[in-house]
């Protein structure tokens, strides 16, 4: 079975996401990344490779990245160890220092006992599958042992931070005075710098899940748990609640009356401001094949071209890097603005929405219907080989139903990558619409 996952490493943290595992993965990474023409260069001047390490607060973090950096270290790799930050914020600092490769240590929304190994090369990007492939080969290879002065030194980062909030404030097209803004930091990576960085834009900032004890991470709180923020925004009557997930790469939000506000709808406020402002390359929005038909619908009424991807920021990433376009994301939050970031960056994403909230002086809910959200029911079919999904008589009831629905909605059957499940999604202009062709479906993958 592949180490690598959709997102890097991930799984239980001293399970089988041992402190040795991580010190062989980052002795492998060394070896591979180490190899190129800018690597290669710098070795052959005498100067080390520089690799970033950082980690969200979850409390399996602090052996984890003493491991990777001890790995690196020992294979002649300096580390710049910036401590607890945001997974985008790690992405930017590899770009902005220049260093030759980084390594964020985290799981993301997965529950606190969860941790995961995110590698990112030169430039703040993700590595594609066939690196990733490499660098699990050389895991059982010979590794790079150099001796004496030749081992890397770890020195801590010390204004990584800092560097990080100046580029957050000098991206942003309007400041956020007058603004009033919920914050809920799920207990995470940005419950530092992300209340610091809204205020310093000029927003009244009010802040819940800040509070990391290393075992608190996500649990109940952040993007995948918005009742919290909804009543807190309505009782201290904000404008807006900006929710992010353990390591901030996601952003979603809710507005001045408790209602969520999900990625879909926020790319699609950023997507037709960006138009009108001539900043959207290409006049094209990147987004996944789960995208909501309401943000199809909205994109074709602005003039703004759609094109989906496979599910995954990195495949969005892709198609954005090719076409050279600068706006893409998923439902889920990760939102990616390439003019700004190489990765999802929710505090990027939310300071930009907050800001067309200020320039327009409009509300949340006034921006967000420039999208209507059809009704989305999703259907797991368990327990049914991935083939199901193109079996001439599945094919056939997709067709008929999609003849149905006309115009007013889209079927999609999605085969799960890693167990034995068909997903049916369907849209409709009502949820008991979408519910009965949903069941219907569901019905006839099971066979």
């Amino acid at each position: 079975m592949a180490l690598f996952g959709t997102d890097g490493v991930r799984g239980l943290a001293n399970g089988p996401l041992t402190a040795e595992l991580a010190l062989t993965l980052a002795q492998a990474t060394a070896v591979v990344l180490g190899r190129g023409r800018i690597a290669e260069a710098r070795m052959a001047a005498g100067k080390r490779l520089t690799a970033v390490v950082a980690r969200d607060p979850r409390v399996s973090g602090e052996f984890l990245s003493a491991a990777v950096a001890a790995g690196l270290a020992s294979s002649g790799v300096d580390v710049l160890d910036a401590g607890v930050l945001p997974t985008p914020a790690t992405a930017f600092l590899i770009a902005d220092i220049d260093a030759d490769f980084g390594v964020m240590i985290s799981a993301s929304h997965n529950p606190a006992p969860d941790n995961g190994i995110k590698i990112f090369a030169r430039g703040g990007v993700k590595l594609p599958d066939v690196v990733e492939e490499r660098i699990e080969a050389a895991m059982s290879g010979p590794k790079l042992q150099p001796t004496g002065g030749d081992v890397g030194r770890v020195r801590r980062f010390a204004d990584a931070e800092d560097r990080y909030v100046v580029h957050l404030l000098a991206s942003l097209p309007h400041r956020l005075d007058g603004l009033h803004v919920v914050i809920d930091c799920a207990h995470g990576a940005a419950s530092g710098v992300s209340p610091e960085t809204f205020r310093d834009a000029g927003a009244k900032v009010t802040v819940i899940g800040a509070d990391p004890d290393g075992i608190n991470i996500n649990d109940g709180v952040g993007s995948t748990h918005l009742d919290l923020i909804a009543a807190e925004v309505v009782r201290v009557g904000a404008d807006i609640g900006i929710a992010h997930d353990g390591d901030a790469d996601r952003c979603l939000a809710v507005d001045a009356d408790g209602n969520v506000v999900d990625g879909d709808q926020i790319m699609a406020i950023l997507a037709v401001a960006m138009h009108e402002r001539g900043r959207l390359r290409g006049g094209t929005l990147v987004t996944t094949v789960m995208s909501n038909l309401g943000l199809h619908r909205a994109m074709q009424a602005h003039g703004i071209r759609v094109e989906t991807t496979n599910v995954g920021d990195r495949y969005v990433l892709e198609r954005m890097t090719e076409g050279g376009f600068s706006l893409g994301g998923e439902q889920s939050g990760h939102v990616i603005m390439s003019d700004h970031a190489t990765t999802g960056d929710g505090l990027l994403t939310g300071l930009h929405l907050c800001a067309e909230l200020a320039r327009q002086r409009r509300s949340l809910a006034e921006l967000a219907a420039v999208m209507t959200v059809f009704p989305q029911v999703l259907v797991n079919v368990r327990g049914v080989e991935r083939s199901r999904a193109t079996d001439p008589d599945v094919l056939a009831a997709v067709a008929a139903a999609e003849e149905a629905l006309g115009d007013s909605g889209r079927v999609l059957l999605r085969p799960s990558g890693t167990e034995p499940m068909v997903r049916v999604m369907v849209e409709a202009a009502s949820e008991d619409e979408a519910r009965s062709v949903a069941d219907a479906l569901a019905a006839v993958v099971r066979g």
